[in-house]
């Protein structure tokens, strides 16, 4: 009988070690840095790490500790990926493509929503179409970024010349501001900026994202290519908690701006009132972002954002995502 039970001792401990052994980078417990953006957009990574998922279903793959790192937009979020410091992000679809361009290794792996953004104008600026924002100032998100892109492609399009608008880089806390201010006159940006914009009578939209571009591909999950290579069950459990977080905020609206409202420190009637009426819709499914970003591809090579176009295999990475069946 001893010998039994030792024998049944000694075979748990080999399956435990297997088991351990099966995740190398992070078999002797370690932590994963995730990057995020103060947007509605990413209420998804923000629900499950107040609710423990993050924390509690990656225990078993060796992760002790989850950290976040809030960033104002898409580029330094992409800056500190390329620098080593997150292992996956929260982003807008655009920035991955300049940092990919120059050398990052990673791979968009999920969709986390389409559309969502507005273009506000102050109350006292005249809008009768695109060819109104000539002679503007607008304050949108920095080259490279989802707003950038739409912005000018959606000028473009209505043969307005770029150059005619002069297109100021600000993050939304700065744009906001200036517009209050009256020192710009219109802003494109991500909600729930554009609805607390108009609730305090600073400003009205004149256009959504997708009035702009329909179904534009916009916030996005990247993960590390070390990352997918070297623990893909790892990642596949990051997305099938992503998908669930997703499927949450779908489900339970007003909880999701309940958590994202206290997070962030915003006006839950605010939050909620742009969950509402956004034009935005929180999905996971990678395939469905694909054309859309190998257009902001062309248009970053055309506005000579990057020094050559990509293709979906350099961006994207849907084969975990598909496994999950």
């Amino acid at each position: 009988m001893v010998i039994i039970v030792r024998r049944a001792v000694t075979m748990i401990i080999f399956a435990m070690l297997l088991l351990y052994l099966s995740y190398p980078a992070f078999a002797a417990g370690t932590v994963l840095n995730i990057g995020y953006q103060p947007s509605t957009h990413q209420i998804a990574e923000m629900v499950a790490f107040e609710k423990g998922w993050w924390q509690d279903e990656l225990k078993p793959f060796g992760i002790t500790e989850v950290k976040e790192f809030q960033f104002p937009t898409g580029v330094p979020e992409m800056q500190a990926m390329v620098a080593g410091e997150l292992d996956i992000a929260y982003v807008g679809t655009a920035p991955p493509i300049s940092a990919i361009a120059s050398g990052l290794d990673a791979k968009i792996v999920a969709a986390v929503n389409i559309k969502g953004s507005n273009l506000v104008l102050r109350p006292d600026v005249a809008y009768n179409g695109p060819q109104s924002l000539t002679g503007l100032i607008i304050g949108t998100f920095p080259p490279g970024s989802i707003q950038d892109i739409v912005l000018k492609k959606w000028l473009t399009d209505n043969n307005v010349d770029i150059s005619s608008v002069d297109i100021k880089a600000m993050d939304p806390g700065p744009a906001m501001t200036a517009l209050s201010a009256g020192k710009i006159d219109g802003v494109f940006l991500p909600q729930p900026a554009p609805t607390i914009i108009e609730l305090n009578g600073k400003g009205v939209t004149v256009a959504s994202s997708g009035e702009m571009w329909p179904d534009h591909a916009c916030c996005s999950l990247v993960v590390s290519g070390k990352l997918i290579d070297e623990n893909p069950e790892l990642v596949k459990q990051i997305i099938r908690i992503h998908n669930n977080a997703t499927n949450y905020i779908n489900e339970h609206p007003d909880e999701a701006a309940e958590i994202y409202a206290s997070k962030i420190g915003q006006d839950i009637d605010q939050v909620k009132a742009s969950i509402k009426s956004w034009d935005g819709e929180w999905i996971s499914d990678p395939h469905a972002q694909i054309s859309s970003t190998l257009e902001y591809a062309a248009e970053n090579y055309k506005l000579k954002y990057i020094k050559k176009n990509l293709t979906e295999e350099d961006l994207f990475d849907t084969s975990i995502y598909d496994s999950l069946g």
